[in-house]
């Protein structure tokens, strides 16, 4: 993903809230110069910054990174790709579903590779499927460790972590944000 797309994005996020820079850097623990930069498109966000935005706007994370609508399954540039630089690259499988409160990321990592994250806003749970290679999870404080085929379901409100074996790792990491708004309690 080109960095303009993520400015337009925090753009038309912040411009929608009426919330001046100050007020969002409050919000998010991003400073008002960095927020700036990254309006302005002078600077390409990092993952950790894009998640410090995201939970101070509360909403997930592919809604300053990925398409505005659902994409057709048939169309051939699905999988949009954003790389971080000196960090991760994800694939965004599935946009955020409001309908579903969740959005799926393919990962992959490189040999030996770890990425560690901070806490998401609270209720949020993550799911971890690994496709090949080994990876470890960071979840409560410990490593937990998986093969190809193996999954895990974590808490991602508090801080977790991700570490490829010697031969790395692809996972698929869904999001879920708690109930969806229109689901009735239970449901």
């Amino acid at each position: 993903m080109a960095p303009d797309e993520i400015t337009l994005k925090l753009r038309d996020v912040r411009a929608a809230s009426g919330l001046s820079l100050s007020k969002v850097a409050d919000m998010t623990g991003v400073s008002k110069a960095m927020l700036g930069q990254i309006e302005r498109g002078e600077s390409s966000p990092t993952i950790a910054t894009l998640w410090k935005i995201a939970k101070g706007f509360q909403m997930p994370l592919s809604a300053l990174i990925g398409p505005a609508a659902m994409r057709d399954p048939a169309d051939a540039d699905v999988f949009r790709t954003v790389t971080f630089p000196g960090s991760i690259e994800v694939k965004i499988v599935f946009p955020y579903d409001p309908a579903l409160g969740a959005e799926t990321f393919h990962v992959e990592l490189s040999p030996n590779q770890s990425h560690e994250s901070a806490a998401h806003a609270t209720g949020v749970t993550e799911e971890v499927f690994v496709l090949n290679g080994t990876l470890d999870v960071l979840r409560d404080g410990d490593w937990v460790p998986l093969q190809a085929g193996q999954g895990l379901r974590f808490a991602a409100d508090l801080p977790h972590g991700y570490r490829a074996g010697a031969t790395g790792a692809a996972f698929l990491n869904m999001h879920h944000y708690g109930q969806p708004a229109n689901a009735a309690p239970g449901a």
